[in-house]
């Protein structure tokens, strides 16, 4: 049976190419992923393991950043002296770096990275620990001089001598670059900007007795926890953070994870929809290739070998399919994580493919991926294999499903479908998000497993109406297309199913994020009333100097701050949220339409005062009056009394949890030292918008970290944001689009091999080369269309009521892309005629007599 087996794989190994190269792909995403991200955390956890002192003294962090706030703990460098005389301590330096500047050159160009990455301003203080080495010029002296890292020097073409802009939170300022510094180790992506220590404590933190840090070296003979205990104790471990070199390098790794932990989960996304499509590719194979194969099984089973041997034959044939798609998969992973840290040494992150880490558990991952898909999926057809009766050998008996009634597949369609329909219902009634985003999961994937379970029930439904139109174009060609579509419903539901997966998807996400642009279009509308907006695209904060300067330009009639900041609330019933509030100028009214249940803007604004959100408020027993205890950045505390409630779906949807506001004053009072965020102005009596608006943009010229908008550009920046999740999506369908192609060569290809004997006899009685490829075609294009519908119509299911949920938050809008969704349509067409291309094309250059002789 072995000898078998391994003729008959290699007889079909032709037929089972493009399903290795579904198992190929699945493969290789999980592959490419695992390494890319075992190797970005190993080249990152020796940097800072290398790099981090011995022991760490930082300010105590008590909260997290949602959006940055411009805030900049610091600690007295008085303490540097203090930590100094601790027994165990052979050094002690004071860090001061600042990662919120902007750095602009003569042209006002920032030289900044334009990847998200920031540009950092440092003391240079070098030990043998740094990541950099003097490599030209000399160290910074004085508040004139700075030092560049080579990489940003060579890609924003800036040399010793040149002169440069400094934007920092006290203000900016112009330096002159001496030196050039190179990395011993990773880039990490970031520009550095090296100062003398005074001038880094004074231009950048706008204080000479302050520091971000202090890192400390141990004594010989002293460990690390011990000299964390000792300088714990001297200092106060309660007042400030402290980190040996592992607990700093592991810190550091887990602000990282962040970023990297994005890429890993977009590609086992990938990973995982190639895996879902390929199951629907192998599940067809197998079960074509098992019937044709009937009268061969039929032998076997009369030349003695039972039920157990048969089956087993079938699933070594995929096991060994998985084999070769998992080793070629893996292969292919490591190319595309090469691939990606290529990638990201563009995007200035430089990382060396020969680091490249390839630990255990990625072939372990990328075999388990491999065989195990094309196990489970050829499962079923081996099962229906060992059904094969010795007599099937004596006739020309098929195991296909055609004529087999589909009761139990419409017995547990429609149950299943009741559950997901029940569950999208519930997801529609509910008023509660967390609940209603776990109901519209869990209906998400019943609905799916329904209508693959039930998709050969409406295959002669639906493909009788949309192939309705053959007959009258295509004459009998037309015809016989159509019905060669309804003469298998498994084998067509099975074949559409991989493209409907994809296309479930984009529409989906394609209503969601068209009910969401609606949504802030119109929220927009309704609550911004400035003329112009500005801030920085990345939404990270900027000097007030920028702000004065807005001030101070001609035409200008009203200028309204506003900055955010993390706190954390203890509210009446016990519970502490961490979130992030907003601060606003008291003249926040003529900028912006709030609709308040309770108080107004002057109650919200006042000294010592804060709104909230009316149902966050009742949620939590908390009333107008309410003195509530709120904690504040670098540990400051204080109470604010519940002056204003506002009514959060028709006008502060954009705000974090509890829709938490207050004014500057109050903020300056408890967080002083944030920068603005947002800047709201409106244009002063008789002075047009398009005059303003020049003037604005002369004024800003040398900020180039700030734009100024009008509400049309702040309405296509939400777009534009919300666009990123979007082209994510369009690649996930890219990706099942590819593989449901190679489903439908497939099952033609196969199809053309089953039906050898009949094209030959359609040509021997007249037809045409021609006519047989454009069959072909016209039945690839109605299965395809046909998944499309299935797809489309789930999607858009999925859509609506995943707007229903994004309604809870404030954006109610329903907006259905019809556009997105006929140009899907279409695409699919196009996706039928280009998998017909080459099974037509062998159709048609079979030879009649051997195609008619055929067995």
């Amino acid at each position: 049976m072995l000898k078998a087996t391994l003729r008959s794989f290699l007889a079909h190994k032709g037929r089972l190419l493009l399903s290795a190269l579904a198992v190929l792909l699945s493969v290789a995403f999980v592959a490419g992923s695992l390494i890319f991200s075992d190797t970005v955390s190993r080249t990152f956890d020796r940097l800072f393991a290398s790099t981090a002192a011995d022991v760490t003294v930082s300010p105590r962090e008590n909260l997290d950043e949602a959006l940055p706030s411009g805030f900049t703990p610091t600690l007295p460098a008085s303490l540097v002296d203090r930590a100094a005389k601790v027994d165990g301590v052979a050094d002690a330096r004071l860090d001061v770096e600042v990662d919120g500047i902007t750095v602009a050159d003569e042209d006002n160009e920032s030289v900044g990275p334009t990847t998200g990455a920031p540009t950092i301003g440092i003391n240079w203080n070098p030990t043998e620990r740094s990541p950099v080495e003097l490599t030209s010029g000399h160290a910074p002296e004085g508040p004139g001089q700075v030092m560049i890292d080579a990489d940003t020097a060579d890609s924003k073409d800036v040399a010793i001598g040149d002169t440069l802009t400094v934007i920092a939170a006290p203000g900016s300022f112009e330096v002159e670059v001496v030196g050039i510094v190179t990395f011993t180790t990773t880039n990490p992506g970031a520009a550095l900007i090296f100062f003398d220590t005074p001038t880094a404590q004074t231009k950048l933190l706008g204080d000479a007795d302050a520091g971000t840090s202090i890192s400390l070296e141990a004594a010989e003979g002293v460990s690390d926890p011990q000299l964390k205990e000792r300088v714990a104790a001297a200092l106060g471990a309660d007042r400030y953070d402290f980190r040996t070199a592992d607990e700093q390098a592991e810190d550091d790794l887990d602000q990282l994870g962040g970023f990297l932990d994005v890429i890993k989960y977009v590609m086992l996304g990938f990973a995982g929809i190639a895996v879902l499509v390929g199951v629907f590719l192998i599940v067809n194979t197998f079960s074509m290739l098992i019937a044709q194969r009937t009268r061969e099984l039929g032998l076997l089973r009369a030349l003695g070998a039972d039920r157990r041997q048969v089956r087993r034959s079938v699933l070594t044939e995929a096991l060994l399919l998985g084999l070769v798609g998992a080793t070629l998969g893996l292969a292919t992973g490591i190319g595309l994580a090469v691939g990606l840290i290529e990638l990201m040494g563009l995007l200035g992150m430089n990382i060396r493919s020969a680091d490249m880490v390839i630990g255990w558990a990625t072939p372990v991952s990328a075999y388990a991926v491999g065989l195990g898909v094309t196990f489970v999926a050829a499962y079923l057809p081996a099962r229906r294999a060992a059904t094969v009766s010795p007599m099937a050998a004596l006739s020309d008996a098929e195991i296909s499903g055609i004529g087999k009634p589909l009761r139990t597949r419409a017995v547990v369609g429609t149950v299943v479908g009741a559950l997901g329909a029940a569950a999208l219902i519930g997801c529609v009634t509910s008023s509660d998000t967390a609940t209603s985003a776990s109901l519209l999961g869990l209906g998400v994937v019943l609905t799916l497993i329904a209508t693959v379970i039930a998709g050969p029930l409406l295959v002669r439904p639906v493909i009788r109406v949309l192939g309705g139109a053959f007959p009258a174009l295509f004459g009998s060609i037309g015809r016989m297309s159509q019905r060669n579509a309804l003469r298998n419903p498994r084998r067509t539901g099975a074949t559409a199913a991989a493209l409907m997966v994809g296309l479930a998807l984009v529409g989906g996400m394609s209503v969601a994020s068209a009910s969401m642009t609606k949504s802030f279009d119109e929220q927009i509308d309704k609550q911004l009333g400035a003329d112009f907006i500005v801030q920085n695209t990345n939404f990270v904060p900027f000097p007030r100097e920028i702000t004065e300067k807005i001030r101070d330009t001609e035409g200008v009639g009203l200028v309204v701050r506003a900055q955010f900041v993390p706190l954390a609330v203890r509210l009446p019933d016990g519970e502490r949220v961490e979130t992030t509030a907003a601060a606003y100028d008291p003249r926040l009214d003529e900028v912006a339409n709030i609709t308040y249940a309770e108080g107004d803007t002057a109650a919200a604004l006042a000294d010592g005062a804060m709104a909230m959100d009316l149902d966050f408020a009742r949620d939590h027993g908390v009333k107008v009056g309410s003195t509530l205890p709120v904690e504040f950045q670098g540990g400051r505390t204080g109470e604010l009394t519940v002056g204003a409630l506002t009514d959060q779906e028709s006008a502060n949807s954009f705000a974090a949890q509890g829709g938490m506001y207050f004014g500057l004053d109050t903020l300056e009072r408890y967080a002083p030292g944030g920068q603005d965020a947002v800047v709201y102005v409106n244009a002063a009596s008789g002075v047009s918008d398009d005059d303003l608006r020049a003037d604005l943009e002369e004024t800003l010229d040398p900020y180039p970290q700030v734009q100024v908008r009008d509400l049309a550009d702040y309405k296509q920046l939400v777009r534009d944001q919300i666009a990123v999740l979007l082209y994510l999506v369009y690649a996930l369908l890219g990706l099942a689009i590819v593989i449901a192609v190679l489903g439908v060569v497939n099952t033609l290809a196969l199809s053309v091999v089953e039906r050898t004997r009949e094209i030959g006899l359609l040509r021997a009685i007249g037809l045409s080369r021609v006519q047989l490829r454009r069959m072909i075609r016209l039945e690839s294009v109605v299965i395809a269309v046909f998944g499309a519908v299935l797809g489309l119509a789930l999607g858009l299911v999925w859509g609506v009521c995943t707007q229903q949920v994004l309604a809870l938050q404030g954006m109610t809008a329903l907006a259905i892309p019809w556009g997105t969704i006929v140009a899907v349509v279409i695409g699919s067409a196009v996706v039928g005629i280009v998998a017909a291309l080459l099974p037509a094309l062998r159709a048609s250059r079979m030879n009649v007599l051997e195609a008619i002789a055929h067995e």
